[in-house]
């Protein structure tokens, strides 16, 4: 009897000892705890976002063309101005002398022609004088060689009055240069007037423009001058006012990265928001993508036109607006969350999803590549767009085929384990991705809307997995 209870004994010790030792030597944790979200189906937009500044439609830059001090100011900021109305005015004073200097200058011409003018007569009563002089001598010249013939008078006598027919002949020659000379003359006095006439006239300008005037209609929203400030026009017309054309006409000039600006067109729908009135959303559209690139700090920015109606005035120049493109829409579409597509389990393989290759959504599983090979496809970095092709060809672009990249995700299998996916991802709106799933796809029936996708792993606790001593 006491053998037989020693021997039960032993045996209870021994298991005692035996499931104690299990029990501390053990892993503290039961694995990893997965997170996960709902595969859902709905309306998917991408948008490009950037930062813009509100200006109006139409501005205008009023500036002065001459130099000078300013002495008077009519306008100032938000002054309602029409156009032709007068908002500055430069010290007239030099200019009021140059247009006196040039109006003498011009009384001095018109005296020169006047002059020039009485040359002239002086000169056609020469030529005249001289025309008849001329004449006698060639009629005398006439009455003695007749005289000579009937020997009458000396060959001397003959000689002589030759001799003065000649030297009067070339006399009205003189006469007839010197009144073309005086003709001349009048000619270049009459020029001599006209370029005092434009002197003058260009003095007036001159003149008229130390009167700054408002070229448009519209509100001043700009002055860069103040009563006594020297303005300088020598090589270009300084700004002076900024006048906004129609503040109820306003658009926002965003500045688009290089690498989106492929996406944006005209016509495109377009939200954005002003710190200045926290809470409204205000809308518009891509009017003009502007082809001159800008770059600043190694950084090329295109600007794009968004115009908008501003009832009010509520906004104003220079507010800085957050600006949402919508690029691309997709109605009724299968949405993963971005952080399913970010998780990665180790030693977790694309069994699920291994026969298909060539389809819409291609596995990826410990291979770097996809399906067909394609290094470097899985972490969604190269954009393809596939088509059908040929076995042992390399996929073709498709016309009209939507833009897509691979990806992995996880779902939860029948027996709580992770099964690894390769899919095909679409748009993003940045916070879920579409997902495209071929009907005929091997995974259309795991892809389907309600699945669990993984989004997090939650490690155990260090110390949990840690072994424990049963001493």
């Amino acid at each position: 009897m006491k053998r037989s209870t020693w021997i039960i004994t032993a045996a209870i010790a021994v298991a005692a000892i035996a499931a104690a030792a299990w029990w501390f030597t053990r892993d503290g944790g039961n694995g990893a705890t997965y997170r996960t979200a709902a595969l859902a189906r709905g309306t998917l937009q991408a948008a490009v976002s950037s930062s813009g500044t509100v200006n109006p439609v139409r501005q205008v830059s009023v500036g002065s063309q001459v130099s000078g001090q300013i002495v008077e100011m009519f306008a100032d900021f938000n002054t309602e101005v029409k156009k032709g109305q007068l908002i500055a005015r430069l010290d007239p004073q030099v200019f009021e002398y140059k247009v006196r200097q040039a109006g003498a200058d011009l009384e001095a011409a018109r005296a020169a022609v006047v002059n020039a003018q009485a040359g002239a007569v002086a000169a056609a009563a020469n030529v005249s004088k001289a025309q008849l002089d001329a004449d006698n001598a060639r009629r005398d010249l006439a009455r003695k060689e007749d005289l000579l013939a009937q020997a009458f008078i000396s060959q001397a006598e003959f000689e002589t009055a030759r001799n003065l027919s000649g030297t009067l002949g070339e006399a009205l020659k003189v006469t007839q240069a010197q009144l073309e000379v005086a003709r001349a003359q009048v000619t270049s006095a009459q020029a001599a007037v006209k370029q005092r006439e434009a002197a003058l006239a260009q003095a007036k300008v001159d003149l008229e423009r130390t009167e700054i005037r408002s070229p448009v209609d519209g509100i001043v929203i700009k002055r860069s001058v103040d009563v006594g400030q020297t303005v300088a026009a020598s090589l270009q017309a300084p700004e002076l006012f900024i006048i906004a054309r129609n503040l109820s006409d306003m658009q926002v000039e965003a500045a688009i990265d290089e690498a989106d600006v492929a996406r944006v067109h005209t016509g495109q729908r377009v939200t954005f928001t002003l710190d200045a009135v926290p809470g409204r959303t205000l809308e518009g559209r891509v009017d003009q993508v502007r082809k001159a690139a800008l770059s600043a700090q190694n950084v090329v920015t295109y600007t794009v036109i968004i115009p908008f109606d501003n009832p009010g005035h509520a906004l104003l120049p220079g507010m800085t607006a957050n600006v949402r493109i919508v690029v691309d829409t997709r109605e009724d579409v299968l949405k993963v969350p971005n952080a399913a597509l970010r998780v990665r389990i180790a030693g977790v393989d694309a069994k699920a999803a291994a026969s298909a290759a060539g389809a819409s959504s291609a596995p990826s599983g410990g291979a770097a590549g996809g399906a067909d090979g394609a290094t470097g496809a899985a972490d969604g970095k190269a954009p393809v767009r596939m088509a059908e092709h040929t076995p042992g060809q390399a996929p073709r672009a498709a016309p009209g085929a939507r833009l897509a990249t691979r990806g992995r995700i996880y779902l939860l299998g029948a027996d709580g384990k992770p099964v690894a996916y390769g899919v095909r991802r679409g748009i993003s709106d940045g916070i879920s991705t579409e997902l495209i799933v071929a009907p005929d796809s091997p995974n259309a029936g795991a892809l389907t809307e309600g699945a669990k996708v993984i989004v997090g792993v939650d490690a155990p606790d260090a110390d949990a997995r840690r072994p424990r001593s049963p001493f």
